[in-house]
């Protein structure tokens, strides 16, 4: 596989700098590395977060913010891809642990496919020509010159290396993170072993909560925007069988942690990630529509009293 995610990712980091003003963020250079602030600093907006949630997928997607339905009237995130793989898993998912003495980070975007630091980039046969690379970094701080070190000495480019910096607490950050609807589908897809190859197309729609007042609060408002607020569509050409066998295993409904906030699961397990059931970390409803036999299957439920409570909303 060969879409030069990297190049694609970089028009639009261009563009970023370009249109900076407009799009409300600040644009540095340090140590020879594009530092783009998208919310740590800057206020950032809904534009910039469509446009960092664009680069995360590589430009491999459409993303729009669309209105809100009667049960969630808040705005919603809708992404549709025609190239769910090399968007969601090889690009927008947050694989890489950006760790240092003084920085901590999630990475995602195409910059993991030069570092294949991860299991999963390893498995699908992608490469790069390394003419460019760039990164979106979960943060509250831009990289520090240690992160930096780490990144630049953890992929191979030739080219300018650009990093892309929002906390979850930010309206860019935000609207990223909820854009990620198919691509937790996807996660729990490759983890429960289902052929990824016969996964065609998607469409994820989730609410877009309000901006929290820190991080903390802001990893629980986004996770439980996609756990119990979103639905993705995949269009996929397999067997019924393979879609009735996996389907009830896909939402976040197959946990036995469903039903609570994430906030609250995530304090109890001392705000460590590693320690929550892996099988809450999927939307809310997933639908499979088959290709080969024209029957479509639908699976989970969203619980909307959940979210409202969990966006803080009173009305």
């Amino acid at each position: 596989m060969s879409l030069e995610l990297n190049q694609r990712a970089a028009q639009l980091v261009s563009q970023a700098v370009t249109e900076a003003d407009r799009l409300r963020i600040a644009v540095c250079e340090h140590d020879e590395v594009t530092l783009l602030d998208f919310g740590v600093e800057c206020l950032g907006g809904l534009d910039a977060g469509i446009l960092l949630a664009r680069v995360c997928m590589s430009d491999l997607a459409d993303i729009r913010i669309v209105p809100g339905d009667g049960q969630l009237p808040v705005p919603q995130v809708y992404v549709t891809t025609d190239h769910p793989i090399a968007a969601c898993l090889l690009s927008q998912y947050a694989g890489w642990k950006i760790a240092t003495a003084d920085y901590f980070a999630m990475g995602s975007g195409p910059m993991r496919i030069l570092a294949q630091v991860e299991e999963l980039q390893k498995e699908f046969d992608v490469s790069e020509n390394g003419s460019s690379c760039i990164g979106v970094l979960e943060a509250s701080t831009l990289p520090s010159k240690s992160a930096i070190e780490l990144i630049r000495d953890s992929v191979e480019t030739t080219g300018k290396i650009a990093l892309l910096t929002a906390p979850t607490a930010s309206i860019a950050g935000s609207v990223q993170i909820v854009a990620r609807s198919i691509e937790t589908a996807l996660h729990k897809l490759h983890d429960l072993r289902f052929p990824l190859e016969t996964i065609v197309s998607g469409a994820g729609i989730s609410p877009l909560p309000p901006i929290a007042k820190n991080d903390l609060e802001g990893i629980g408002r986004t996770n439980d925007a996609i756990l119990y607020g979103a639905t993705v569509n995949l269009w996929v050409d397999c067997d019924d069988e393979l879609i009735q066998s996996t389907g009830p295993l896909v939402p976040s409904a197959s946990s036995e942690s469903h039903g609570r906030t994430f906030q609250d699961l995530f304090t109890e397990a001392d705000n460590d990630f590693y320690r929550l059931d892996p099988k809450l970390f999927s939307p809310a409803v997933v639908l499979f529509h088959n290709l080969n036999s024209g029957r479509s299957f639908g699976f989970g439920h969203r619980m909307p009293d959940l979210v409202t409570a969990s966006f803080g909303l009173d009305f």
